[in-house]
């Protein structure tokens, strides 16, 4: 429950938009850019942010994906 699930749901994401379901493809951007803006974020964003001097909220993939959720 470590791993950054983005790649998939961008994947989903890009499969929503082909299909012509631009509405839901757009709240998926939102609510990944809205969490990362939040910086809550998985250990590999997390490692990235604190390197370069900024703080951030280390969470699971679980939560990750709630935080997602929560931004749309």
């Amino acid at each position: 429950d470590k791993v950054n699930p983005g790649s998939v749901v961008l994947s989903g994401e890009m499969m929503l938009r082909h299909l012509g379901w631009t509405e839901a493809a757009d709240l998926i951007l939102k609510g990944m850019d809205g969490a990362i803006s939040a910086r809550t974020v998985t250990y590999d964003f997390h490692r990235l942010m604190v390197d370069e001097g900024q703080s951030a909220t280390l969470v699971k993939c679980s939560e990750f994906a709630e935080a997602i959720v929560g931004h749309m």
